[in-house]
């Protein structure tokens, strides 16, 4: 058989005996093993390069702490420049770009290469976690899939959002976190057209990380202490602490990507954003890689697990001292991991999220049980701040609280989970209203949300309601010339232009209907006389709610366009409003 003629024939195929819904039921259930297998791939993989590596490292200041994350980051630029050629990074971000504005299309290097980079970044030692590379790697096998069977958008949308469920449910072994995940982060909503592949994917993922994933991979809670009523003022005030660490999570981590993004030499970025990761982790071990031995180690009430090194062998000595080293690791995980993604390493910002949210819990319950006041228990204020961090810094509260539970085992602490990651969502919302992923889509118009009516705009495309059929005359014409051109034309509005094709003005037919039949003043009377100033301008760049925006402010029915500094055509309110119905009717079908 020609291979050529294969996808033909699969899809000749399918249309004969597969309806739509049924295709993406099947497919639901094949998303979920190999997202599922992604992440037992990546999860392993990246466990066993930092096993092997640390098996080199010896107590107290270790010196190949300051080689390994800047050969991590090197070795993945280079796989990224020369191998992928393509931009891998920000792995939530750049599914919810796919989503909205670019069809749902996500290239298909992301089933693999988000894999090995993310391997080479975070097993050398790199800040930063897995879980945002597995989760695009997810979406994007939902989206190659969707493509492959010529799908429409909204059963390509819920397909991407199956890739994503099946990963965090893998990654986790916590199905009813990846369904929420999609509902919360990559902004599916929930209909019966949804929940049930997403049900699929992310039970499949899930179970197929319980038969294949390693031992110590994931985490294991087992010193949970019952839930106790006289801790819930100490839940309160402490969800708005993980709110208030949540915005400074934020903020630093864009202010220094943008920073190190102004640096433009590839060499001195790796070197200056691994030295300074480097130095970071030489003197805070705990901050190699996705520091799970540490972590692992707090939610166990203990500080065994966590690496060793002379200074903290002297912070252990006392509770004061306790608290400021692990205060100072809170500070630094965000710097850390920022300079490890400006740098050029691939990882996500989810694992960081949990382990300064476990840190902070556990910094939290020192802090008071050092006062005397109570004695709180620490794995359960650990757990506690990892959902808080994760409700703030991601907006996702759900999500934290069925994933830590899920983590447990157990619903013990639901209620403890609910009051700190509400109050810590509700904090960072007097602050930001955009999570640290959807923040720069949402200033560039280019942001999913669960509002019909956002959702729309964003979906739709300038250049589809863009029309180029006006006649267009220049300033120096003369009356008669504009009469001629009128007579020609079925628009009452003449844009007018340079000679460079640069927009001066415009004519409204409206405007000199009293004197278009004043003969004596066809060769005395200028266009340029005659024009008038567009109310409002609108660029090919524009997203369409600033569009929107535009015509209201403006009043007009229509507006002249630009593209690169030139006239490009028009657009018109009654055409938006037109396309606007028609892509409800699909945006309300999800």
């Amino acid at each position: 058989m020609n291979i050529n003629k294969f996808p033909r024939q699969v899809l000749i195929w399918r249309n004969k005996h597969v309806s739509e819904r049924q295709l993406v039921i099947i497919l639901s259930f094949v998303i979920g093993i190999l997202s599922g297998l992604a992440a037992v791939i990546l999860k392993n993989t990246v466990h066993s390069t930092h096993y092997f590596l640390s098996n080199q490292f010896e107590s107290g200041f270790n010196y190949l702490y300051l080689i390994f994350p800047i050969v991590g980051i090197t070795l993945t630029v280079l796989y990224v420049k020369y191998f992928v050629k393509d931009k891998i990074g920000h792995g939530v971000s750049r599914i919810l770009y796919a989503l909205s504005k670019n069809d749902g299309r996500i290239k298909s290097h992301n089933n693999y290469s988000s894999i090995i980079a993310s391997t080479l970044t975070i097993g050398f030692g790199g800040s930063v976690g897995v879980e945002a590379p597995i989760v695009l790697t997810g979406a994007s096998i939902g989206s190659t899939l969707g493509h492959f069977f010529r799908l429409h958008f909204k059963s390509v949308a819920v397909l991407i959002a199956c890739g994503a469920a099946g990963a965090i449910g893998g990654i986790f072994k916590a199905p009813i976190a990846g369904l929420v995940f999609t509902l919360e982060v990559i902004m599916l909503d929930l209909t019966l057209t949804s929940i049930v592949p997403l049900l699929i994917s992310s039970v499949t993922g899930a179970t197929i990380a319980y038969f294949l994933m390693g031992e110590g991979v994931t985490f294991s809670v087992t010193s949970i202490q019952p839930f106790d009523l006289s801790n819930i003022p100490f839940y309160i005030m402490f969800g708005i602490l993980c709110g208030l660490v949540s915005f400074y999570f934020t903020k630093t981590t864009l202010k220094l990507e943008s920073f190190l993004k102004k640096i433009k030499n590839t060499s001195l970025k790796i070197f200056f954003g691994g030295f300074i990761l480097a130095i970071l982790i030489f003197i805070f071990p705990s901050l190699y890689g996705e520091g799970t031995p540490t972590l692992q180690s707090l939610l166990n009430g203990t500080l065994d697990g966590i690496p060793k090194s002379h200074l903290f062998s002297f912070a252990a000595q006392n509770n004061y001292y306790l608290l400021i080293y692990f205060g100072i690791i809170v500070l630094l995980k965000v710097v850390a991991m920022a300079f490890t993604t400006g740098s050029g390493g691939v990882g996500g910002i989810f694992g960081p999220t949990l382990f300064v949210g476990g840190v902070i819990g556990y910094w939290w319950s020192i802090l008071i049980n050092s006062s005397g006041i109570i004695n709180l228990p620490q794995s359960n204020f650990a757990l506690a701040g990892m959902a808080g961090l994760m409700a703030g810094v991601m907006h996702a509260p759900l999500t934290a609280i069925f994933l830590i539970a899920e983590i447990t085992g157990g619903y013990a602490l639901f209620i403890p989970l609910i009051i700190t990651s509400t109050i810590s969502y509700l904090t960072i919302l007097l602050f930001t209203k955009h999570s640290i992923y959807t923040q720069r889509l949402a200033e560039r118009g280019e942001l999913l949300t669960h509002h019909k009516d956002e959702v729309v705009l964003t979906l739709m495309k300038l250049e589809k309601v863009i029309e180029n059929d006006f006649s267009i005359v220049h300033p120096y014409d003369t009356m008669g010339d504009l009469i001629q051109v009128i007579s020609k034309s079925k628009r009452n509005i003449f844009p007018v232009v340079s000679e460079k094709d640069e927009l001066i003005g415009i004519v409204l037919l409206d405007n000199i209907r009293e004197i278009m039949f004043e003969r004596e003043k066809y060769n005395d009377t200028l266009v340029f006389d005659l024009m008038n100033t567009p109310p409002e301008i609108v660029y090919v760049t524009d997203s369409m709610d600033l569009v929107m925006k535009k015509f209201t402010s403006s009043g007009a029915w229509n507006l002249p366009v630009i593209k690169d500094g030139k006239y490009f055509g028009f657009v018109s309110k009654s055409k938006i409003f037109n396309s606007y119905r028609d892509m409800l009717v699909q945006v309300s079908e999800y």
